[in-house]
């Protein structure tokens, strides 16, 4: 299942390679922070022992080994990710783990019918950087059994996420979004479904029906202290993807971006490193108890 749809081309290859290498630099930060909403969802709305899940953009794939754990033995999770560096590390890390109730496929989910029926799909920022949503989403309500279920975590909107919304502002200073970049982009962006309704809409076009959302406000950290901070915001996110677009073009002005973004983070400075709140969507959906047509 490696086909990579053409409008997720792109994506891909960023994900496969400055994003990857981008994500490993600062993986701690990324999987405790956006752990803690994992956790919240997956307490929500669990898969069942002896369920089969699977975890759409699995990334490094703890995920799919919490999944693992919960449905036992008995059960299976399968993680895939567009990112075959991601799929690799997954499955390294699961193998030294010793779980062995996890497996990893490469793979576009816009691109793919899978040929296996699943319990439970689960994605902790996951699903936002579809070039079409509404046919990846179909493609995972084709994939569950008639009654299963659907649990996602998406970000809700940059303004309740104050930390990622001062670094935009900051980079926006200096920057704009540069019309052309020898670098690849990451697709819509991670804040492509903060809007409820919209997303609502497109789970309803994709045929899935009890479509739910719960609001998560949980803090994460984003650096041990203000220079991490800083570091980890001028390299992902929106502000860091507008830098990594510009690349060395713009590396003069990056110490006085680097300043004034250490200004706007301050604020969350504090004993345990620098910590904001962030919030998030729970997801949840079920594919109709009766199994509707593909089309």
């Amino acid at each position: 299942m490696e086909s990579v749809a053409a409008s997720n081309r792109e994506a891909s290859e960023a994900w496969s390679g400055p994003l990857f290498e981008r994500f490993v630099q600062f993986r701690d930060l990324v999987t405790a922070g956006l752990g803690a909403h994992g956790e919240a969802a997956i307490e929500a709305h669990p898969p069942q022992p002896g369920a089969r899940a699977l975890d759409l953009g699995c990334g490094f794939g703890d995920t799919t080994q919490r999944l693992a754990q919960l449905v036992g033995p008995a059960g299976e999770a399968v993680g895939v990710d567009v990112s075959e560096p991601f799929v690799e590390a997954a499955r390294a890390d699961a193998a030294a783990a010793g779980v062995a109730n996890a497996s990893f496929l490469v793979g576009d989910v816009q691109a793919t019918e899978f040929e296996e029926t699943f319990d439970y799909a689960f994605s902790r920022m996951g699903i936002m950087f579809f070039a079409n949503p509404v046919q990846a989403l179909r493609n995972v309500r084709l994939a569950l059994v008639p009654g299963g279920q659907l649990c996602a975590v998406v970000w809700r909107r940059k303004l309740d996420n104050e930390w990622v919304r001062r670094a935009e502002l900051v980079v926006e200073d200096y920057l704009d979004h540069p019309e052309e970049s020898d670098e690849p982009t990451c697709g819509p962006g991670p804040f492509s479904m903060a809007d409820a309704d919209t997303v609502s809409e497109q789970l309803r076009i994709a045929g899935f029906d009890e479509i739910g959302f719960q609001r998560c406000d949980r803090p994460i950290k984003i650096g041990a202290d203000l220079d991490h901070a800083v570091e980890f915001n001028m390299a992902l996110g929106p502000a860091g993807e507008v830098l990594r677009l510009w690349g060395d073009r713009v590396d003069e002005i990056r110490p006085k971006i680097a300043r004034q973004l250490r200004e706007a983070l301050a604020e969350f400075d504090g004993p345990d490193g620098v910590v904001a709140p962030a919030s998030t969507w729970i997801i949840s959906a079920r594919a109709p108890a009766q199994a509707s047509p593909a089309h």
